[in-house]
């Protein structure tokens, strides 16, 4: 009987160091884990960054709330950008979060051997960066500013009942995002009329072309095309011609394109942060779609919408995020 109860004693004994180990190393595995080196790295100091730096950093610090998120705002002369450049090899994050193409570029460029998670990029596939929205492919991965056609032409139709035709200017940099465009455009029953120009020369040919056949302009984020001169052509043309401009963003309307979509940065953080858990929980940054907004703000000019004779519906009128007069 004693022998027995000696063998239960140790055997209670082993449990207890068992359960005690598990409870210790899981310990210091969770902390470990928690203390996550990260890298965030951007080039402006805008509103706009600092809302998305604020929806990244809330977003990984529910989950990891000692995280070390370490902050990097690249330099613009080339010597202050290779010394953060060295800061961050040197401080080897887990991963690298940007925000903007500016520092998403440089990011993706000069350091090839960690994730990275952009956010807050317009047209990552045409600039570069993944190989498609699906299938970024390579280490790369993230939140885009792009506003999928589907949404874009559905407001175009809330806001102009009649359209049938929407014409849009692109170069050989945009030039993917055409043929998918004009898929989505004929399932919303619209007709989408492309044309590319070489340069901003061509513009005044081609907007003629289009005012001839189109009932209104969607436009596209290309550098190429919407220079400060070239953006106030288009604009001035559109309003001399009574067309409804649909800009790509609100600073266009704020210039006197008749409305736009915009995104909330703070939500496209907030995007960017669940990439990256993804990603820390082991999913391969290249199998990981990217994200596109999920919020999205309806922006209006009041006064461009009377020059040209368009009744801004009410349902719009009360959601609008700005309105400009």
């Amino acid at each position: 009987m004693e022998k027995i109860a000696r063998i239960f004693h140790i055997g209670r004994l082993a449990l207890l160091w068992v359960l005690g180990a598990g409870f210790f190393f899981g310990g210091i595995e969770t902390a470990g884990a928690q203390n996550i080196p990260l890298a965030l790295v951007y080039s402006d100091s805008l509103t706009s960054t600092s809302r998305t730096i604020n929806g990244i950093s809330r977003t990984i610090e529910q989950q990891y709330p000692q995280a070390q998120i370490k902050e990097y705002l690249l330099p613009r002369d080339q010597i202050g950008l290779e010394a953060t450049l060295g800061e961050i090899r040197k401080f080897n994050p887990r991963l690298i979060l940007t925000i903007g193409s500016d520092a998403t570029k440089e990011i993706s460029e000069r350091i090839k051997d960690k994730p990275i998670i952009f956010s807050a990029v317009l047209n990552p596939e045409t600039s570069g960066f993944i190989k498609s929205l699906q299938n970024p492919g390579g280490k790369i991965t993230g939140a885009s500013l792009d506003i999928p056609p589907e949404i874009q032409f559905k407001y175009f139709k809330q806001v102009i009942g009649k359209i049938k035709t929407i014409g849009v200017l692109y170069t050989e940099e945009t030039a993917n995002l055409i043929p998918p465009a004009k898929v989505v455009a004929q399932a919303a029953g619209l007709e989408l009329i492309a044309v590319k120009i070489e340069s901003e020369k061509d513009i005044p040919q081609a907007l003629d072309e289009l005012n001839r056949s189109c009932d209104g302009f969607w436009s596209v984020a290309d550098k190429n095309i919407f220079s400060p001169r070239s953006t106030k052509y288009i604009i001035l043309n559109s309003l001399r011609n009574g067309k409804p401009l649909m800009g790509f963003s609100r600073h266009l309307v704020e210039s006197g394109a008749l409305f736009a979509l915009d995104f909330d940065y703070k939500d496209i953080g907030r995007q960017a942060g669940k990439i990256a858990l993804e990603v820390l929980a082991g999913k391969d940054p290249s199998s990981v779609s990217v994200a596109v907004p999920g919020i999205v703000w309806f922006h209006y000019n009041e006064k461009t919408a009377k020059h040209i004779g368009i009744e801004i519906p009410d349902d719009l009128v009360a959601i609008a995020k700005e309105v400009y007069r």
